[in-house]
């Protein structure tokens, strides 16, 4: 029992060992990479040596011609693109309408032919069919007395 104790059974240890520093055994050793051992220096797409065909997406391909897929406009065994999910027939069409420069034409057309409306509205639109009532004196008294609110008097500009 008295060697189970742990107490006793690191008194019993010689003192050099228990204090020893230690070192690894085995040293790091680096060394520069060569083109024949680093994978990503013989494969620059660093996608294992597969033929990566030309970003072109499928909408721009000819509808008309014979494909094996017609709906994807692709060929049997047709190697493909990393990004096919981006340039597959059903991911979102890209917008080829209008050129950004008609567009910014276009809304400034838009634009102009409000503010062109807004302009003549402006120009024919009729003036107030009567004149504001006027009171004497504002009724400055009746109102609550100098520093109340008052009503229109005679000879206050129009608003």
């Amino acid at each position: 029992m008295a060697s189970r104790i742990l107490s006793r059974h690191l008194i019993k240890r010689p003192l050099s060992n228990t204090f020893a520093i230690r070192r690894p055994l085995v040293l790091q050793q680096r060394h520069i990479a060569t083109d024949e051992s680093d994978p990503d220096i013989t494969d620059p797409g660093m996608n294992g040596g597969y033929v990566n065909p030309p970003r072109i997406k499928r909408q721009f391909r000819d509808p008309h011609a014979d494909w094996w897929d017609k709906v994807e406009r692709r060929n049997f065994g047709e190697p493909l693109h990393e990004d096919n999910d981006i340039l597959g027939m059903f991911s979102p069409e890209e917008y080829t309408h209008f050129t950004p420069a008609k567009s910014f034409f276009l809304i400034g057309c838009f634009c102009a032919a409000i503010g062109a409306l807004s302009f003549v509205v402006y120009l024919t639109y009729p003036d107030r069919p009567a004149v504001p009532r006027e009171f004497p004196g504002g009724l400055e008294e009746e109102l609550g007395g100098q520093y109340a609110v008052r009503a229109r008097k005679e000879g206050d500009p129009l608003d």
